[in-house]
């Protein structure tokens, strides 16, 4: 077995196609809570979280216990061919959390892309309807429907050929797009492209995630929550990276007051495990007839242990809370470092809870830094911390430690990206 990061990079070169990229050439060997060590016996602070995965961070001991004893008991069944609690018993604390009114119903799937393109089969099966509307700059997945939604040609579009038809984007609100301008678009998008009596669903997320995170204004989501009520529109709420808790709340589109139909939910939910799903409101949910939906490890009996257990972390260590907590303390001391000689200039950090994000900048006053991210993160590497880039230019830094680090590893990892933004 290779015991080097270099000798595993290479088997990975000659193994693995290019077309998945790793954000690192650190090669895990183990890790605990927010912190991972490589095959080197190298320690990293963890800032990435799995990308948003692990809020309870690496194998928290209640979900660990509860893999344990579903494992013991048994691993695979199918849903679809012999049905068990865990899954029914997680849909029914899905539902009691739902962020909107009314009763619920929950779908279990693995990843984010069968959330949001599940979703999207059932707001179609619902409304008659084949049109989508989502917004530039926006990350659904990277199976086929999941890129047409998504709004960023390159990498996720460009060398795939024609996309699903059906979907639509209009500009998100962010540098000098305005919500008017949003909604202006959109208006200009029902009147020459489709009509809204012809739109299954709008789509978005309440924080845009790969877009930079961008929290989506909340005079947007009433705006959208409007037009889709007059319309008779589907609104779908991604939530796959702002949920469960991150956000400062158990769903970022609650910031805003506006209530969905539908919420797509994964990441975080698993605690590690692959584990997706949608919530929604009960009739639209039962528009799709038996066998409709569904997949051969939807819902598996050990991630649905495990996001049971993530469930009760949430509730009894207070992440919500702690969220506000943690992001207090990165706003405060990133704020620090803008504008000081010898750093390289940043912006204000953004995002509500524990998703934050800052961009790289020329100078004091912008403009970004078009890919200004990537080195960055390479630096903070270096020095031990895993950090994450994302932007539509790759400007941004995001922050996703996971919402289980103490403080004072919090502040270690912060003193990291002061030594890489040095100049």
């Amino acid at each position: 077995m290779s015991s080097t990061n270099s000798d595993l990079q290479a088997r990975r070169e000659a193994a693995v196609p290019r077309g998945v990229a790793s954000a690192t050439a650190i090669h895990a060997a183990r890790a605990e809570n927010a912190e991972l060590w490589d095959v080197e016996g190298r320690r990293y602070i963890d800032f990435a979280g799995g990308i948003a995965v692990l809020n309870v961070g690496h194998r928290h001991p209640r979900v660990m216990e509860a893999v344990r004893r579903q494992a013991e008991l048994f691993t695979h069944t199918a849903f679809q061919v012999a049905p068990y609690e865990s899954y029914i018993a997680l849909a029914e604390r899905l539902n009691g959390l739902a962020p909107f009114p009314g009763p619920a119903k929950t779908i279990l799937f693995s990843t984010g892309a069968e959330a949001t393109e599940n979703a999207v089969k059932i707001a179609r099966a619902a409304t008659g309807r084949s049109g989508v509307v989502a917004f530039t700059g926006a990350f659904h997945g990277r199976s086929l429907l999941a890129s047409a939604l998504t709004g960023k040609v390159r990498p996720y579009k460009a060398p795939f050929g024609s996309m699903p038809a059906g979907v639509y984007h209009v500009p998100f609100p962010a540098g000098e797009v305005t919500v008017e301008d949003s909604l202006k678009a959109l208006d200009f998008l029902f009147a020459a492209d489709i009509d809204p009596a012809q739109v299954a669903a709008i789509i978005i997320e309440p924080v845009q995630g790969e877009g930079g995170f961008r929290p989506t204004p909340a005079a947007l989501l009433r705006a959208l929550r409007a037009v889709c009520d007059t319309h008779g529109i589907v609104l779908i709420a991604d939530e796959v990276q702002t949920g469960f808790a991150r956000t400062g709340r158990l769903f970022g589109i609650e910031l805003s007051g506006v209530a969905p139909d539908l919420v797509c939910i994964a990441k975080s939910l698993g605690g590690g495990f692959p584990l997706s799903g949608v919530i929604g409101r009960a009739a639209l949910m039962d528009a799709v007839g038996p066998g409709g939906l569904g997949g051969t490890y939807a819902g598996a009996p050990i991630a649905c242990a495990a996001a049971l257990a993530v469930l009760d972390v949430i509730a009894e260590e207070g992440l919500v809370e702690r969220a506000n907590a943690i992001g207090a303390l990165i706003r405060d001391r990133l704020e620090g470092m803008r504008g000081r000689r010898g750093l390289t200039p940043i912006s204000a950090p953004r995002g509500p809870g524990a998703m934050i994000g800052f961009d790289i900048l020329e100078g004091p006053d912008g403009p970004v830094r078009v890919g200004g991210a990537a080195a960055i993160c390479a630096r903070a590497a270096e020095r031990g911390l895993i950090l994450l880039s994302c932007g539509i230019q790759g400007e941004t830094v995001r922050i996703l430690v996971p919402l289980t680090a103490p403080d004072s590893l919090i502040e270690e990892g912060l003193a990291v990206i002061e030594q890489a933004l040095a100049l």
